[in-house]
């Protein structure tokens, strides 16, 4: 029996890296067409990395001509790459909407002793641009000017893993949303991305080396834990008492460290998963002995582990790298408080590794930010 695919030809195109699976399918099924086809479909978009119908070439000439003629496949696109010395590689994307808005990614090779590749971590982007404005990053200089769809976001990994399989003979490894913009801000594409990723017949990457970082978005961080979501959480800390990340992460003006230990407290609570936390260490304003006893009493908010992050400095950014007689201070402290705690050191800082970075060198617009209405009220609150 032929396949049905009767569609008015007035309705606008469906971009079908627009619907998630479920919706894949209702798509299918109000054409007629058998429900296999969207799991060839789906495959095509997520795991092969398909940008037009014509590649599709396990489905009919017939139904190939229809669906272009009614859906679309929109598919960002290499814009500039740049190659550190030490294996770094950071992508500028291009994409596929009128602005033609730039959202970087990078992939990040760890090596055994032979030189063949082990870990390869992605670091993908959620957003163009950022809201919260904390002062340490490009990104947040750049402000918010959309959130990305979840196939925006799959693209990123998808490409990159094609990329991972030439250079380095294997797959990507790790998956962090850690690049530009705050993942738990789009939080419905964000998930939906990780849960494609995670999908056998996308990248199939196991959950369990997928990392969604938020800067504390208490409700979103409980709605992870309330969906039984199986990704692991991340916090952007970056200070370990509320004064010192006032000055830093606007956000912590109204999601304090008190809300923040709630909402962690009840993500462990319904999980019984253990979290990160992300602290940047910053030359003498947050890397002292006492700041690394603040930072062990947050970490027996719940079981959790520390990944301390020796900073890339960013362009009119007065905040710099912790020194290295500094850094075996703060990590002495932390082991002699039982803190597990492991150093990451800076990636390609002979290259735009830092988020957002590139995406300003190549001219990207200013946006809305968060940083911008703190400062204004704060001086307005000084002068008065």
């Amino acid at each position: 029996m032929a396949e049905s695919i009767t569609h008015s030809d007035t309705d606008v195109k469906t971009d079908l890296k627009s619907l998630n699976r479920k919706e894949l399918k209702q798509f299918c099924q109000e054409l007629g067409l058998q429900s296999y086809r969207a799991d060839q479909l789906f495959q095509w978009l997520y795991q092969k990395g398909a940008s037009s119908f014509d590649e599709m070439t396990n489905l009919s000439k017939d139904l190939r001509a229809r669906l272009n003629e009614i859906a679309t496949v929109r598919r960002i696109k290499i814009h500039n790459q740049q190659r550190s010395i030490d294996g770094t590689m950071k992508f500028l994307f291009e994409l596929d909407n009128e602005n033609r808005d730039k959202i970087e990614a990078v992939l990040i090779p760890d090596f055994y002793s032979d030189g063949t590749a082990n870990r390869l971590t992605v670091c993908l982007s959620s957003q163009v641009g950022c809201i919260f404005g904390c002062s340490f990053c490009a990104t947040g200089k750049m402000g918010f000017f959309r959130n990305l769809s979840h196939g925006e976001i799959v693209d990123q990994a998808q490409i990159i893993n094609d990329i991972a399989e030439k250079e380095f003979g294997k797959k990507i490894t790790n998956i962090v949303y850690m690049g530009m913009g705050e993942p738990l801000h789009n939080y419905e594409a964000v998930v939906e991305s990780a849960t494609i990723i995670s999908d056998e017949m996308g990248i199939d990457l196991s959950p369990k080396r997928i990392t969604v970082s938020t800067v504390g978005l208490t409700k979103q961080i409980k709605q992870l834990a309330d969906e039984g979501q199986p990704f692991n959480l991340a916090i952007s800390l970056h200070a370990a008492d509320d004064e010192k990340r006032n000055r830093i992460m606007p956000i912590n003006q109204s999601l304090n460290l008190e809300k923040l230990e709630e909402s962690v407290r009840y993500f462990f609570q319904e999980t019984m998963r253990p979290l990160t936390y992300e602290y940047l260490l910053f030359d003498e304003f947050n890397d002292s002995k006492h700041d690394a006893h603040k930072l062990a009493d947050i970490v027996q908010w719940v079981p959790s582990k520390v990944n301390i992050i020796m900073y890339n400095k960013v362009e009119g950014v007065d905040l710099s790298r912790a020194r290295e007689h500094r850094l075996d201070s703060f990590m002495q402290t932390l082991v002699g408080r039982g803190v597990t705690a492991t150093v990451r050191r800076s990636r390609g800082d002979d290259i735009d590794a830092g988020c957002g970075q590139l995406a300003i060198r190549e001219g990207q617009k200013r946006g809305k930010s968060m940083r911008k209405e703190w400062d204004e009220t704060t001086a307005e609150q000084m002068n008065n």
